[in-house]
């Protein structure tokens, strides 16, 4: 272990009993071990001379400051003789009494168990009392215990405390009348599908349309004054929409769990539909930017994303096939548009994230990508599934001419994940393949083969941030795939 110079090197006494030569003989290997992870051990084997006072020895090793650690290595000896015992010398010499105990600071202690009774239970002084204690008992566990030794005794505990963030922006008082009064109707909601009620699309529906009319409360506007700074506003606008974008979240989980029907899917796909009408200037609008719909762009962007990945979590493929496989109704002042759009339709530029990167010159590759990926913390759906995703989504537009139509935001992060996605590595079963078929979009391996073919054909197709490119093969793991029964 390599030393930290800012870390005081410990100093740690071990107390044992001499119970027998063989347990004699495991103390030593086991100083031996700690002194090699930089640990200076003192040992009475190597510490205490002859015509030395052991008893004296033993007391002067943990009532001195110099010494900030003690091991107690607990057998049934030690138990016996450290509760039975005030103070002695020869074979008993070396065991902490209760007495030494009570007398020392307390936090330099930690009680290793190398012997349990008959009923399992460890060996333990008395005045231990119900503190957390080392296992050694086991080999199989043996090097795992034996590290948080080393930890405990460097004080570098395997689980540190996070630095604390700041108070989420949706949290502000100023900000109260923004929200949605949906609590009410998301738990009836939640109880419906839980509960497998018969109307639990009707109640889903309710509660859906509460958020998509509430959506409207979340309008901002692009003025002269705010121009300079209105990426602030947009960032503001997204962290306010947090508690709704939570509770569709845990819907979405709930119903990819107990209710993944069509008939809950099409409930969704309507609201994703009322969602794109933010997307746009509302009737009568006077003048308007397209800045003035960004936060919108990312809100509804991120929430279609986290339906996906709630259902591929949950292993309900076909179900999340429905979003991908089914256009939406999307009414645009262009009435030579087409009014039914592919998914891509969720995934638009965000002009403002471009300014913003430009005007705080943070020179993020992607600010939208660092966005999605530090809210998801704490949502109950890992990011791993989001970038999965964002993959199949990226999989199945490779279908429309215009390749850009879905550009896999999160993917940045990909190498950071490594290998292929949890779905694609099981597909390496036949059976399985055949369950992730209908999302990805083909009939069989062969299909996907000539997909992947198409998009490693031409460059322009892989989204690549600098020197980075993405590889659709290795994320996909396509060699492997369909290779088992």
């Amino acid at each position: 272990m390599k030393k930290d110079a800012a870390i005081e090197e410990p100093k740690l006494f071990i107390s044992y009993s001499w119970s027998s030569q063989d347990h004699e003989a495991w103390v030593v290997k086991f100083a031996e071990e700690l002194v090699s992870q930089g640990i200076n051990v003192i040992l009475d084997k190597w510490d205490l001379q002859p015509g030395h006072d052991a008893n004296a020895f033993m007391e002067s090793m943990v009532t001195d400051p110099s010494v900030n650690k003690v091991v107690l290595i607990c057998d049934e000896m030690y138990a016996t003789k450290s509760d039975g015992r005030a103070g002695g010398a020869g074979t008993e010499a070396q065991i902490i009494t209760p007495k030494i105990y009570a007398q020392s600071n307390q936090d330099k202690f930690v009680a290793v168990v190398t012997e349990r009774d008959t009923e399992g239970k460890a060996y333990l002084p008395t005045y231990y009392g119900s503190r957390i204690y080392i296992d050694l008992t086991n080999a199989a566990n043996y090097g795992a215990e034996f590290d948080k030794i080393v930890r405990w005794a460097w004080g570098q505990p395997l689980y540190a405390r996070p630095e604390k963030g700041v108070k989420p922006a949706f949290l502000e008082a100023e900000r109260a009348p923004g929200k949605i009064a949906s609590s009410v109707a998301f738990r009836r909601a939640c109880d419906a599908i839980r509960n497998n009620s018969p109307n639990v699309a009707a109640l889903t529906g309710e509660y859906l349309d509460i958020i998509a009319e509430g959506l409207e409360s979340f309008r901002i506007k692009l003025e002269p004054d705010t121009r300079d700074e209105f990426d602030d506003i947009v960032i503001a606008s997204i962290e306010e929409f947090t508690p709704h974008r939570n509770e569709l979240l845990e819907l979405f989980a709930l119903s990819a769990q107990y209710s993944p029907t069509s008939q809950m899917a099409e409930v969704f796909h309507r609201f994703f539909e009322k969602c794109l009408t933010y997307f746009s200037p509302p009737e009568n609008a006077g003048g308007w930017s397209e800045w003035d719909f960004d936060n919108y762009k990312f809100i509804v962007h991120e929430v279609f994303l986290y339906c996906i990945a709630a259902f591929i979590k949950y292993e309900k493929f076909a179900a999340s096939a429905f979003f991908v496989d089914n256009e939406y109704y999307s009414k645009t002042r262009d009435s030579s548009e087409s009014a039914m759009r592919p998914f891509t339709v969720f995934r638009e530029h965000m002009r403002s994230l471009e300014f913003r990167n430009q005007r705080l010159e943070t020179r993020r590759l992607s600010i939208r990508a660092d966005l999605l990926n530090a809210r998801s913390k704490g949502t109950g759906i890992d990011f791993q599934y989001v970038m999965a995703a964002d993959f199949i989504l990226y999989l199945r537009g490779q279908k429309f001419e215009l390749w850009y139509g879905w550009w896999p935001e999160t993917l940045l992060y990909a190498d950071r994940f490594g290998g292929s996605f949890e779905m694609f590595s099981r597909a390496k079963s036949k059976r399985y393949f055949d369950k992730i078929a209908p999302l990805l979009g083909v009939s069989n391996k062969a299909e996907l083969g000539e997909v992947l073919t198409k998009i490693v054909a031409d460059p322009n197709r892989i989204p690549r941030w600098q020197f980075e490119r993405l590889n659709p093969k290795t994320l996909m793991g396509f060699d492997s795939l369909d290779t088992t029964p």
